[in-house]
């Protein structure tokens, strides 16, 4: 029935719901390994989790279930209903894991020398967590769900929405609990956005080249023969001299580029090659399509 109402596999569901687990496991053992022990803060409603935690010493996985239920009753009738119940996964399961994983906050101590350490790892593991969430289509709730809805309301982009939100949770906890905890807050969560950004556009990087010849047969078949890469000719026109020109687009690993150029060298030295990054490639002979 869940499935059906979901619009997806049996085996895509498990995966999906698996994953978001796994990456709310990662956050909640972020936060309390590395988070807690220096009274670091983060983003969203896990921010005011921890204040309450450090102000009245309220449990952090509970007042985030607490403060989540309203929201998700909001977010199941003004938003899309699989972001709705993929996060309920996430805030439910990110909850619980910090409940579970609580002893780890008494494993590190506190020291002003290791403070930095501890934003930096807690920024990496959280923006691995947070990544393998959004990558399958869920959230953790929270602000999340807000800047969902004022967007859909306003017109307001989502990640501005968040930014200023978890401005003012951060600049309302460091009133509390002190400017170099703001500061080391901003660090961390710099690092998570970066990390959470680094797995949603996936850690392998791929080549994309345009090549510009007069031999694009000769050139095609080499690349093809020699590297096992498919080509796409595009068929172009030169702006200011009308000429009509080959391009040739393909996708290469890294290591395949310094064998490329030198193809492109020996056979059209006159040729234009030009080489960017490619965030993510998806299809044969790379990463499947999901």
């Amino acid at each position: 029935m869940v499935m059906g109402f979901l619009n997806m596999s049996k085996r895509d569901f498990a995966k999906k719901t698996f994953l978001i687990i796994f990456g709310s496991l990662l956050n909640a053992v972020a936060l309390n390994l590395f988070l807690i022990p220096i009274n670091l803060l983060s983003g969203g409603v896990s921010g005011i989790s921890l204040i309450l935690l450090y102000l009245f010493k309220i449990p952090a996985g509970l007042s985030l279930l607490l403060l989540n239920i309203p929201l998700l009753i909001i977010a199941f009738f003004k938003t899309d209903k699989k972001f709705t119940f993929f996060t309920i996964v996430g805030t439910v399961s990110l909850s619980l894991t910090i409940m579970l994983t609580s002893p780890l906050s008494k494993i590190l101590t506190s020291s002003p020398t290791n403070r930095l350490l501890y934003a930096i790892y807690g920024g990496v593991l959280s923006g691995l967590g947070v990544g393998i969430i959004f990558s399958n289509h869920g959230s953790t709730g929270g602000i999340d769900i807000i800047s969902m809805i004022i967007k859909k309301k306003f017109d307001v982009d989502v990640g501005f929405a968040s930014f200023i939100f978890n401005l003012i949770i951060v600049s309302v906890g460091s009133s509390f609990l002190g400017i170099e905890t703001g500061l080391y807050t901003l660090i961390m969560m710099y690092i998570t956005g970066a990390f959470t950004d680094r797995v949603l556009r996936g850690f392998s990087k791929q080549k994309m080249l345009i090549i510009v010849t007069r031999k694009q047969q000769d050139m095609a078949s080499a690349i093809m023969n020699k590297l096992h890469r498919g080509i796409t000719i595009l068929y172009g026109e030169g702006a200011y001299t009308k000429e009509k020109i080959n391009i040739l687009y393909c996708i290469v690993s890294p290591r395949q580029v310094p064998r490329i150029k030198q193809l492109v060298g020996e056979i059209d030295e006159n040729a234009f090659i030009s080489i960017t990054d490619t965030a993510e490639v998806q299809g044969q002979g790379f990463n499947k399509i999901f």
